[in-house]
């Protein structure tokens, strides 16, 4: 087989994606996920992910409701390293070395992160999940994985979606039977055009260090693995 498409990527999961009907997690998603990464890591490329923490808690739903944003934000940090920390677990029983890093310092279950030992770990074919966002209120998971993504020099940045949308479309496919999906974009039309990607801080991150994102389905089974190889899934921004 010819090599990867990308050596190294940030694989950004939606906290969304990992709830069940009746629990915050689904143990048989995180499976999955788990499944798609060492499918990757199979191909030898360098993978890091960044987890949401949406179906814990949601920062912007606390200050909707009168909370103070910048504790309403800290509690979705802690809400991803519970995420974090059960992908790594899954992650683990299929047999692949994994650690987790955490924006917030909480010594005893994750490490710290620091640039050069995340980079470190994913030279030695470890998997690497960045939990606590950046570390700082007002910004969320989408920016911190383009930050880290950037920080790790990664060739792209893969955006799971989880809604049975597998891109980008020109409207909401959803309600409109008439969208049709976008194969690729500019940052800027992205922007322009108020398409739902990422925030626009992650955007202009990634557009300002030219970092192409892939939008795709996520629960499509073989979807990270055909991306790697190098199949026209979902959308490619760049």
């Amino acid at each position: 087989m010819s090599s990867p498409r990308y050596a190294r990527i940030l694989l950004k999961l939606s906290g969304e994606a990992f709830a069940g009907k009746d629990n915050p997690i689904d143990g048989r998603v995180a499976e999955f996920v788990a499944g798609e990464i060492a499918e990757a890591r199979a191909l030898g490329v360098d993978v890091a992910v960044v987890v949401g923490g949406g179906n814990i808690w949601r920062g912007m739903t606390g200050a909707g409701s009168g909370m103070d944003r910048a504790q309403a934000d800290y509690m979705g940090m802690l809400a991803t390293v519970i995420n974090a920390l059960a992908l790594q677990d899954t992650l683990e029983r299929l047999g692949q070395p994994t650690r987790v890093q955490s924006a917030i310092h909480m010594a005893q279950v994750a490490e710290p992160y620091i640039r050069r030992k995340a980079i470190r770990h994913l030279e030695k074919g470890r998997v690497v999940i960045f939990a606590g966002g950046t570390g700082n209120p007002f910004f969320t998971t989408d920016t911190a994985a383009a930050l880290r993504a950037v920080e790790l020099e990664a060739d792209a940045m893969l955006r799971g979606t989880h809604s049975g949308v597998d891109g980008l479309y020109t409207d909401d496919p959803r309600t409109n039977p008439e969208a049709t999906l976008i194969d690729e974009v500019t940052y800027l039309d992205v922007l322009n055009r108020g398409l739902k990607a990422m925030d626009s801080t992650a955007i202009t991150l990634c557009m300002d260090n030219q970092l192409p994102i892939v939008m795709f389905d996520l629960l499509g089974k073989g979807n990270v693995k055909a991306i790697l190889e190098g199949k026209s899934i979902g959308t490619v921004v760049r």
